[in-house]
C-alpha cells in the first residue's frame, strides 16, 4: 500500500520533507518514503491510497497517562480538594476504588478511541484500581487490541490500600510483564509504583525481588507534589530519588514521571542511571504542584519525554501548553518552542525505542507504520524548516482525519473502525452515573 498525495513530514533523522510525498507500507512496516514521483517510479504496481492533499505525518506518542481517570470528566467531588494530598485522597483514590474490571475495559476503550481520534498511536499508561487488580492489565491490553492502538501498561503498586492489595499489584505487574514479553510490540509492560511516600521499604524490596532476573523497567511518580519529598524525608531520612536509588529502581528502562520537586543531586542520579523523565505540563498546572525544571533536565542530558497524566488525550494540546509553560517559568520567550518539539518528536520516539524492536514516531524505512493524516490547509508556507511552528500553532487533534497503526487503518474519516464508539460512550455514561453517586 502506498499513502500518497499530500505534504509529508517524516521526522526522520534527516528531517526530510516532501511537498508531494508518498509512503510505502509493507505489512506493518514502512518500506520507503520519498517524493510521489520517486515512489511511483520505484513501485509501479502497488495500490495507491490518494490522501487528496492531506498532511501526512508520524503518529504521536503519549509517554504517561492514567486511563483509570476516564470517569472524572464532569465529575463533582464532595470532599475538599484544596491541596495535593486532598486531591489524591478525595478525588483520584476515591475514583480508582470504585472501578470494576468492566469499568477498566470501558475506560480503556474510551481513552484509546479518543487518543486515536487525536492522532496518538502509542500510549504509555500507569493504571490503578485496588478493587479490580487481578487481570486489569490484561483487560486494558484487550481494549487496546480492540481499538488497534499501541500501548505500554503497568499497575500502580502502593501501600495505601493494605498489604494484600499491594501484593496483588506486584503480582499483576509481574504476570503482565511475563506475558508481554511473549507478545508483539503492540502491547508491552513496565512495573508500576505510585510514589515514594505511599510505599514502604518492605514494598520496594518486595518489588525489587519480584523483578530480579526479569526486567529492570519501572514506571514511577517522582516528587510530583512537595509532600512526596517532605514525607519521604521525615520517614526515611532521604530525598525521593536517593531513597529509590537504594532499591535499584532507576535504569535506562525506567520512566521517572513528573520530577517537579527534585534538586541537582537527584537530577544527577537520574542522569547517572540514564533514566528517562516525563513532563506533564497541563496536569502539573491543574494540580497546582509547580513546574519541573525541564530546561535543567535537558541541559544535564536527561532523555525527557512528554505525557499528559490523563489531563487530555490530545498531544497537540499538551505540546502547546509545554511550550508556554517553559517560556513562563524561565521568563525567557526564546525557551519552550524548540524544546517542546524535541520532547515529542525526538525524545518520545527514543523512549519507545528502548521498549520496542522497531522505531515509532518517525516515517522512515524499517519503522512501524504508525501514520496520521490531517485535514490542514495552511494559511502560510509549510516546509522542512517551519513545520514545527505549524504543529504548535496550527494543528490540533481535531485536524486528524485518519489514523494508521501497525500498517492498518484504525480510523478513516474520523470513524473508528472495529468498535462501536457510540455504544461504548453510552455504556460509559451509564457507569459514570453510578460511580459518581459514591464520590
Amino acid at each position: 500500500m502506498i499513502i500518497a498525495g499530500g505534504k509529508l513530514i517524516t521526522n526522520d533523522k534527516n528531517n526530510n520533507f516532501y511537498k508531494n510525498g508518498a509512503v510505502v507500507i509493507e505489512d506493518n512496516i514502512i518500506k520507503d518514503a520519498a517524493s510521489y514521483d520517486e515512489i511511483i517510479k520505484k513501485y509501479p504496481d502497488e495500490e495507491v491510497v490518494d490522501v487528496k492533499g492531506k498532511l501526512i505525518m508520524p503518529g504521536l506518542i503519549c509517554a504517561h497517562s492514567h486511563i483509570y481517570s476516564t470517569y472524572a470528566r464532569g465529575m463533582s467531588v464532595s470532599k475538599p480538594t484544596d491541596n495535593f494530598i486532598h486531591v489524591l485522597e478525595n478525588q483520584w483514590w476515591a475514583l480508582d476504588k470504585s472501578l470494576t474490571l468492566e469499568d477498566v475495559k470501558l475506560n480503556g476503550l474510551v481513552t484509546y478511541m479518543e487518543s486515536v481520534t487525536n492522532g496518538v498511536t502509542t500510549l504509555i499508561d500507569h493504571h490503578a484500581g485496588p478493587n479490580a487488580i487481578e487481570g486489569s492489565l490484561f483487560t486494558l491490553a484487550d481494549a487496546a487490541k480492540d481499538v488497534g492502538i499501541r500501548t505500554s501498561l503497568c499497575y500502580e503498586v502502593s501501600d495505601r490500600d493494605g498489604l494484600e492489595k499491594r501484593d496483588l499489584g506486584i503480582a499483576e505487574n509481574i504476570n503482565w510483564i511475563k506475558e508481554s514479553l511473549k507478545r508483539d510490540d503492540m502491547a508491552s509492560g513496565l512495573f508500576g509504583i505510585h510514589a515514594s511516600f505511599t510505599v514502604s521499604d518492605e514494598t520496594l524490596e518486595k518489588s525489587r525481588q519480584a523483578m530480579e532476573g526479569l526486567y529492570d523497567g519501572y514506571h514511577v511518580h517522582i516528587a510530583e507534589g512537595l509532600d512526596d519529598q517532605w514525607i519521604t524525608l521525615e520517614k526515611y531520612g532521604k530525598r525521593v530519588v536517593e531513597r529509590l536509588e537504594g532499591f535499584d529502581i532507576f535504569s535506562r528502562n525506567t520512566l521517572a514521571v513528573h520530577n517537579v520537586h527534585i534538586n541537582p543531586l537527584e537530577i544527577s542520579i537520574l542522569k547517572h542511571h540514564d533514566t528517562m523523565a516525563v513532563f506533564n505540563p497541563e496536569s502539573n498546572m491543574n494540580n497546582a504542584v509547580g513546574a519541573p525544571p525541564v530546561l535543567d533536565f535537558l541541559d544535564k542530558g536527561l532523555l525527557v519525554g512528554l505525557g499528559t497524566d490523563a489531563y487530555t488525550n490530545d498531544m497537540f494540546e499538551s505540546m502547546k501548553v509545554a511550550n508556554i509553560l517553559m517560556s513562563h517559568e524561565s521568563a525567557d520567550p526564546t525557551k519552550g518552542f524548540s524544546e517542546t518539539l524535541h520532547l515529542q518528536f525526538k525524545n518520545n520516539p527514543l523512549i519507545m525505542e528502548r521498549y520496542l524492536k522497531r522505531p515509532v514516531g518517525r516515517i522512515e524505512s524499517g519503522a512501524y507504520a504508525d501514520i496520521i493524516l490531517l485535514d490542514y490547509d495552511p494559511v502560510t508556507p509549510l516546509n522542512a524548516n517551519n513545520w514545527g511552528g505549524h504543529v504548535l500553532f496550527g494543528l490540533s487533534g481535531k485536524c486528524v482525519s485518519d489514523t494508521i497503526i501497525n500498517g492498518k487503518f484504525v480510523m478513516k474519516d474520523r470513524e473508528i473502525l472495529g468498535v462501536d464508539r457510540a455504544l461504548i460512550h453510552a455504556k460509559s455514561r451509564e457507569r459514570a452515573k453510578e460511580i459518581w453517586k459514591n464520590l
